[in-house]
């Protein structure tokens, strides 16, 4: 008997790895060869290609096809709709499966609704990609990030905050919601309670 909840109306192809408390609901289709973590929720409509490593406690919203180059570290929030992509340059009659990009969303990243993550590109850890933006290249970690093309608009804490500043070399920021403090670091911004 499985450990994960998944409604009557999704697919489960066998040879994929679903931890234990995940719920996958309604028309989702898991491929073979993904890995869906622990305690995950997977939303309504949402297609994981083979290949896709999920860490645990990861929410994904109502239709997101999440495709084979993928990898979402724990903690990782997809809104609704939101869209990665594989290829650069797809064509249908020219087959590039050979040209998958991968990309990267790091632990607790959020992706808002409707934003776009296109192939190749890392999102930092606790970054916030705000609803309805492409993301064209690498976003540091806990950056707020907004606009087509993305580009940075501000600092987010852990907790999902926004900073009111961003911290220098010479002085750091403290967090006005949680107390959380950070100081600049060379991909974005380090928490200093942090090992």
């Amino acid at each position: 008997m499985a450990d994960y909840f998944a409604h009557e109306s999704c697919y489960i192809d066998d040879g994929c790895v679903i931890g234990t408390g995940t719920k996958i609901w309604h028309f989702s289709h898991i491929m073979t060869g993904a890995r869906v973590g622990v305690g995950c929720n997977i939303g309504q409509n949402v297609v994981i290609s083979p290949g896709v490593v999920i860490g645990d406690h990861v929410k994904i919203q109502n239709n997101v096809s999440v495709y084979t180059g993928v990898t979402l570290e724990d903690d990782v929030f997809c809104g609704p709709s939101m869209v990665f992509t594989n290829v650069v340059n797809p064509r249908s009659h020219v087959s590039r499966k050979d040209e998958y990009r991968p990309t990267l969303v790091k632990r607790g990243a959020t992706l808002g609704a409707n934003s776009t993550v296109v192939c190749g590109h890392t999102v930092g850890r606790y970054a916030l990609v705000g609803a309805g933006t492409v993301v064209t290249k690498d976003v540091p970690d806990f950056a707020l990030v907004v606009g087509n093309p993305g580009r940075i608009a501000g600092w987010v804490c852990a907790c999902g905050v926004r900073l009111a500043a961003r911290p220098t070399a010479a002085e750091a920021t403290s967090c006005g919601a949680c107390g959380a403090t950070y100081e600049a670091g060379t991909d974005g911004l380090v928490r200093r309670d942090e090992e």
